[in-house]
């Protein structure tokens, strides 16, 4: 019997992953299905195809296929499983080849029985696959990330041909990106993503979302931190000061006696959605530019009045 190897027929590598091999087969299903393709021998390469992702798709039969694989490939004698094999994987009806184990060959009946596999599907009942699902990465200013905005994407997508063949054909699609949006999210926008064939729905777009670094917020999943100068007398006798929020000027109460980095939290003024973000504004005390002979008069007068030693918890 003929060693079929299922890695080579699906032009995979032995360590593929599951979705490199996902991917190899919806290209040679739609290439060689009989219903669509004008390939020489194409319904013999669509079994071939089928069988070899039934197969593979699957752990457990994928292992045991890589262990009769390393037992021998054949050669002139031609393949036949160790005396007393008998598969252990299970079998679901419905599987996703669209293929039926009776349309298998002897060599996967040899190793799995004649009676795993998919649901049938015969030629002439009409071929259906679901598109493929695409990913986009979107890059937004954080601006357009607090408030929403619309977008112009250009973007290739498959295209299945008149003779069978996928093609990348470029279309421009408007989407609303909602208000609060998150940097990392993926916003699925369904059906927008490669087009099905026969009645299969067509795949689903999922845009990645990366929010630009801005100059003065940091985004932190849905909070923003933002870094405040204040003067010495406001963080020392405490005092009510405009701060910048992404949806406007906001009034914060600073406390008497904060110190350079203490965060204080406006809530719910982070970023917006089900569950707003807070914000936190950094401390940060700042020295006048200039100093007047009166300024400094005060600043001596100060440093006899308190007694004070920063350095105090460094022993020195």
């Amino acid at each position: 019997m003929e060693f079929k190897d299922y890695y080579k027929i699906l032009g995979v590598d032995e360590d593929a992953s599951k979705s490199e091999i996902k991917s190899a087969y919806r290209k040679l299903a739609r290439k060689y299905h009989p219903d669509v393709s004008k390939e020489e021998n194409a319904e013999d390469q669509f079994k071939d195809v089928s069988e070899a992702y039934e197969v593979l798709k699957d752990d457990e039969k994928r292992a045991e296929y890589d262990q009769l694989r390393k037992y021998g490939q054949g050669g002139d004698a031609g393949f036949e499983p160790p005396p007393g094999w008998e598969s252990g994987a299970s079998f679901s009806r419905g599987g996703f080849t669209g293929a039926d184990s009776t349309d298998f060959s002897d060599f996967f009946e040899s190793i799995f029985g004649a009676g795993g596999g998919g649901f049938r599907q015969q030629r002439g009942q009409g071929f259906s696959m679901k598109g493929e699902d695409l990913h986009h990465q979107i890059s937004l200013f954080l601006e357009e990330a607090y408030n929403g905005c619309e977008k112009s994407l250009r973007l290739q997508t498959p295209q299945p041909g008149p003779d069978g063949q996928v093609r990348r054909e470029e279309q421009t699609l408007k989407v609303r990106i909602p208000a609060g949006v998150r940097d990392g999210q993926h916003i699925r926008l369904r059906g927008k993503g490669g087009a099905g064939i026969g009645n299969g729905p067509a795949g689903d777009l999922y845009l990645d979302v990366r929010i630009a670094p801005h100059p003065h917020f940091r985004l932190d999943g849905g909070d923003l931190y933002v870094t405040v100068p204040i003067a010495p007398w406001e963080a020392a006798l405490g005092a009510s000061i405009p701060v910048p929020t992404m949806g406007g000027k906001a009034t914060l109460k600073v406390p008497e006696g904060s110190r350079e980095g203490q965060k204080l939290r406006l809530r719910g003024k982070g970023m917006p959605g089900k569950h707003p973000g807070n914000q936190y504004v950094v401390l940060q005390v700042a020295m006048p530019p200039k100093q007047t002979a009166r300024s400094k008069e005060l600043f001596r007068e100060l440093s006899e009045e308190v007694p004070f030693n920063p350095r105090e918890h460094l022993g020195v």
